[in-house]
């Protein structure tokens, strides 16, 4: 087998192991003949199928080898190709394990244009409120009288203010109601839509308080420009308040000389740049030049 070890503890058919030439024929015309190494070895794939190994020479595939499968049928002298492919060895340099892209995204990976898909089942969200244009199921008769009275009420009112003049107001689509008192969703989606309440989906807990500690971590306390402040955000007067749950404990910087200008920022976070760490004293004017025009040199 021209130097070459039997590494197979099944024992190789011999005519197999013997065609050398023709599986490095086959990896010279899978490759060339310049990235073809030395034989390395064979292996027995099973009755009379044979492997050959040849060292691979291709620029970043350190330890690889072209393997070169041949066979034999029953009771038939010549030995044929079966297949040429590019495998690992034992010491073979190999690309990192794969990873989901949805797990090897960081932030401020995003571009323009780029698009960024949420998953059905996202912890960060939360299903909101989702309305549609059917109508709610038929209110009770008494209910439905009741409805229809206070609705008449509400656009009489409305028209008798309209009618003197006293900025009585329209009935809104709140006080819509479909025939029968029973309002519609879609009413209620206009409603909705006017506070701004339409998303299909908002912001979990787990969301917000996901949020919370990536904000407490890059302008909170901790950090080294708030331990070195003179004072705290929640003194400060470039502080923008901000709505919701986090008002409490967040605001948005609009200092433009801050290294936090525009973000959201702990009431516990502070810098060098707060608005009554130094008030500038007003700069003192010199007084205007005095001029005597009035005089004469002494000759």
């Amino acid at each position: 087998m021209r130097g070459a070890a039997v590494r197979s503890r099944v024992t190789p058919d011999q005519q197999c192991a013997d065609a050398v030439d023709l599986a490095r024929a086959a990896a010279e015309e899978a490759a060339g003949a310049e990235q073809i190494g030395g034989h390395i070895g064979v292996t027995a794939d099973d009755t009379r199928v044979v492997t050959h190994l040849f060292e691979c020479r291709l620029p970043g595939y350190r330890g690889w080898r072209w393997a070169v499968t041949v066979a034999r049928a029953s009771r038939a002298r010549t030995v044929t190709l079966d297949e040429t492919v590019l495998l690992p060895g034992p010491d073979a340099l190999l690309a990192p394990e794969w990873v989901p892209w949805n797990e090897r995204l960081r932030p401020g990976d995003l571009g323009p244009g780029d698009l960024l898909p949420t998953e059905a089942e996202d912890l960060r969200l939360e299903p909101g409120l989702a309305v549609g244009d059917e109508e709610l199921e038929p209110a009770e008769p008494a209910e439905a009288a009741a409805a229809e009275a206070a609705a008449a009420e509400g656009v009489g009112e409305a028209g008798a203010g309209a009618a003197e003049g006293t900025g009585g107001t329209e009935a809104g689509p709140a006080a819509a109601a479909a025939p029968g008192g029973v309002p519609r969703r879609a009413e209620i989606g206009a409603v909705a839509d006017e506070l701004g309440m339409t998303r299909h989906r908002v912001l979990s807990r787990y969301g917000l308080h996901s949020a919370a500690d990536r904000w407490e971590d890059e302008y909170g306390p901790k950090t080294p420009m708030a331990q070195a402040a003179p004072a705290s955000c929640v003194s400060c007067g470039f502080l923008m308040p901000i709505a919701g749950s986090l008002r409490r404990a967040f605001g948005v910087c609009a200092n433009e000389y801050s290294p936090a200008d525009g973000h959201v920022v702990s009431l516990a976070y502070g810098c060098g740049g707060h608005s009554e760490a130094a008030v500038m004293p007003k700069p003192i004017e010199p007084a205007p030049p005095v001029l005597d025009t009035m005089g004469a040199d002494p000759t």
